[in-house]
């Protein structure tokens, strides 16, 4: 069991140093010898998890698609406005999130290794399905149509943010809410939306909270 809990931890060690300098340099410029050094790790050990550079980038890619901080809702679209807000306070602050979208936009890298795109449209279709069902969303909204849209939309919310004006991409994410959903979400629903621009930072800490105080809930 410790060496198993060993490897985990090495595993994400290299991971998040992977995420740094794919974030800081692009896919191309990055380097192996650069990764090592900030994971602190050896070559072996690197290899042992990840076989080349391509493989470690398909790691990254599967650590940008996460619901980690997304507690239950009453609301499907709630959860729906969670999931972005959430992610618009964690993407500045963990590098190896923010490398998923480098990744992503980069044209060439993505022939060798995909992007997370497709998983976050279809998560979200997902939860905008359920949306449906339930009688918040309004009766002509297509879930995958809306799901892509909102996944480039918010993608090149971050992308313009990041290179215009630094910061305060949860205002940004927030205002894009606001434009969307009133075409969207029912006027019953729409009304008890919460969109504030601290949204996912109070979220990201109620889930701080309870993993601390070792909810099972959170913690599963």
């Amino acid at each position: 069991m410790a060496q198993q809990a060993r490897a985990i931890q090495t595993r994400r060690a290299i991971l998040q140093a992977a995420g740094a300098v794919f974030d800081e340099r692009g896919y191309d410029a990055a380097t192996i010898a650069e990764i090592l050094a900030r994971a602190g790790v050896t070559k072996g050990a690197l290899y042992f998890h990840f076989t080349s550079k391509e493989e470690l980038a398909r790691g990254v890619l599967g650590e940008a698609l996460t619901t980690e901080g997304i507690l239950p809702q009453e609301s499907k679209l709630q959860e729906w406005v969670d999931v972005g807000m959430v992610m618009a306070h964690r993407l500045p602050r963990q590098p190896l999130l923010s490398a998923g979208i480098r990744l992503s936009v980069d044209q060439r890298g993505r022939d060798l290794f995909g992007t997370s795109w497709p998983g976050w449209i279809n998560f979200i279709a997902g939860q905008l399905e359920i949306a449906k069902t339930r009688g918040e969303v309004l009766p002509h909204i297509v879930p995958e149509q809306t799901a892509m849209l909102f996944v480039g939309a918010w993608t090149g919310v971050e992308i313009v943010s990041s290179a215009v004006e630094k910061g305060d991409l949860e205002q940004k994410i927030a205002s894009l809410y606001d434009h969307l959903l009133p075409g969207i979400a029912v006027p019953g629903v729409l009304s008890r939306l919460d969109t504030a621009p601290d949204r996912g930072a109070r979220m990201w800490e109620a889930h701080q909270k309870s993993f601390r105080e070792g909810d099972p809930l959170v913690n599963a």
